[in-house]
């Protein structure tokens, strides 16, 4: 995937890096560059953030779509995977890791050598803090995190927090050590490290300036799902996503943002039992909910840099779909896989999604069972001629229509479970 090859470009990147400092010996085991070291270590983490930031999303997202329908296919196909952006976050964190764990090998080591700039409280704290990186990395393991999801965002996000103000405090320490006479406001502006650090600071706190609590009202079509009216600001653009939770620090889940009707304020999320959250969310919804940072672009916005997309959903995955049906023409197709739909989903729904897809492909598996979903898809493409194909589905499904489309010569995209 292209998200493994921007992974492999942000390691290809460090170890030239690398290379590059062990020729100027910045790793000596007798006077390392600790400065250098840690500014290379927080340069990572400020590249790493970024992929975490809506406003990035959205700011690539826009341009990966801004090529014409006339540009060649196969340059469209690769723009579209700009979705897999958190490969780099994913490269960076690993590798400012990695330099962090260094630069506190260099540490111990001018530490044992008698180097009064370097106190033991500098190497317990850098301890610490590489001890803390170490249990994150860990967490955010694929396997892990898919079978603790609440473990590895309650560790990700205490995790970073407490590396953040660990960090800040050993740097502000090891300013002072190393201003070699000069004062210590002169000493912060001149340090590389100290503007990396703050610029981190900054994306990390961003998000969470924006939360909110808004009300919320559920429909409940079916023991099954849920739709939301979330009552806040305007309706986000077409094809966005919104973390929401009913708590402010934790249980954070993506859905994406569909235009209500009858001027009714606001927008709606389809929530579909999936799972102990959504389900919660089902037998007892709140009056409340909150959200924070902007509503992203989500995977479905690529279908604007193709003249004629079929949308392949199964049950809930019609939800970051919707949006861009109840927008688009004759220029999308939807083949939506679901279990009896009016009664899932209300007749409300579906009359809405029919009026704007009348040609949709809709497989009851209540009354047809389980189709063969790549077979299924690639017929539709193929009669209704479309460049691409976008599936949203779980993760077994979506994979085996991506790739087996992609080996038949058609571009297909959909999630890769990165939020």
């Amino acid at each position: 995937m292209h998200y493994n090859r921007l992974i492999g470009l942000m390691v290809v990147v460090n170890l030239a890096v690398a290379g590059v400092a062990w020729r100027a010996g910045w790793f000596d085991p007798g006077s390392p560059e600790l400065r250098h070291l840690a500014a290379v270590a927080q340069a990572n983490f400020v590249v790493a953030s970024l992929p975490r930031q809506q406003w990035m999303i959205n700011a690539v997202g826009w341009l990966a779509t801004r090529p014409g329908h006339g540009w060649p296919l196969r340059v469209r196909w690769v723009l579209g995977k700009y979705y897999h952006l958190g490969g780099l976050h994913v490269g960076a964190a690993l590798a400012g890791s990695l330099w962090y764990a260094t630069f506190v090998g260099g540490l111990v080591a001018a530490y044992a050598v008698g180097d009064e700039q370097v106190s033991g409280w500098n190497v317990a704290v850098s301890g610490v803090i590489v001890g803390v990186l170490a249990a994150m990395v860990a967490m955010a393991l694929p396997e892990q995190r898919r079978l603790h999801h609440d473990r590895f965002e309650v560790s990700h996000r205490i995790g970073a927090w407490s590396v953040l103000a660990l960090v800040w405090a050993n740097t502000l320490v090891l300013v002072t050590a190393t201003s070699d006479g000069a004062s210590f406001g002169e000493a912060l502006v001149a340090s590389p490290t100290v503007w990396l650090l703050g610029l981190t600071t900054w994306f990390a706190l961003w998000p969470w300036l924006l939360l909110r609590r808004v009300p919320v009202s559920v429909e409940k079509p079916s023991d099954h799902v849920a739709i939301a009216h979330l009552a806040h600001d305007t309706p986000p653009a077409v094809g966005t996503t919104r973390p929401i939770s009913r708590h402010p620090l934790i249980g954070w889940h993506h859905f994406g943002c569909v235009p209500s009707v009858d001027d009714r304020p606001g927008y709606r999320m389809a929530i579909s039992r999936a799972g102990d959250w959504t389900s919660e969310f089902i037998d007892d919804p709140p009056s409340h909910v909150w959200v924070r940072g902007l509503p992203a672009v989500g995977v479905a916005n690529v279908r604007r840099l193709f003249r004629r997309v079929v949308f392949v959903a199964t049950g809930s995955g019609i939800g970051p779909a919707l949006s861009h049906l109840l927008e688009s023409g004759d220029d999308c197709r939807l083949v939506w896989i679901t279990r009896d739909p009016a009664r899932t989903y209300g007749d409300g729904l579906v009359g809405e999604i029919l009026t704007a897809q009348p040609d949709a492909v809709i497989w009851n598996t209540d009354e047809r069972g389980k189709p063969d979903v790549l077979r299924l898809a690639h017929g539709v493409a193929v009669e209704f001629g479309a460049e691409a194909v976008i599936c949203i589905s779980n993760k077994a499904v979506t994979w085996t229509v991506v790739e087996g489309l992609e080996q038949r010569g058609i571009p297909a995209f959909g999630p890769i479970w990165d939020s």
